[in-house]
């Protein structure tokens, strides 16, 4: 019994463990009405201490069954501790080419973890802000319900 009990601590000790989530970040912020207007960007911060270690980048996205586009285009702009800016525009797919959404569905909301760098590392130690705004044709843009930003290690 004494065993049995040990075991089924072990083994729920190292289920929580592979349930932790390791991300830096992990943000949805809600759009307001579901359109994501120019001049509302993303804004986010995040404090980066290991520099050796790499990092993914994602674009966290969520749209309803009415956003009319297979694709949205962004522009990221990250600040780095010493105040040197990057920005980088890209597109991300949204749908196969027979119109199927591509993310998680429930109801009619669409998740997405849009991938920005890969295997990216941060040149320094410090505070890097983040800046993620829709750059497609429409402004507002409807049918976007939240965007976010999540860093986690690579490993």
């Amino acid at each position: 019994m004494r065993n049995s009990l040990k075991g089924l601590i072990i083994l729920l000790a190292l289920f929580m463990q592979a349930c932790t989530d390791n991300a830096i970040i992990d943000t949805f912020e809600a759009t307001k009405n579901g359109n994501w207007s120019y001049d509302k960007p993303l804004r986010a911060q995040v404090d980066i201490q290991d520099i050796n270690m790499p990092y993914h980048i994602y674009i966290n996205f969520r749209h309803t069954d009415d956003y009319k586009y297979t694709n949205v285009w962004v522009r990221v702009s990250f600040t780095d501790p010493d105040n040197k800016k990057t920005v980088q525009r890209e597109e991300f797919q949204l749908a196969k080419p027979d119109g199927e959404w591509l993310g998680k569905g429930s109801g009619n909301l669409y998740t997405y973890q849009l991938i920005f760098k890969e295997n990216y590392r941060f040149p320094k130690k410090g505070k890097y802000s983040f800046v993620i705004e829709q750059n497609m044709r429409d402004n507002p843009l409807k049918a976007v319900s939240d965007i976010g930003l999540r860093i986690e290690p690579a490993h």
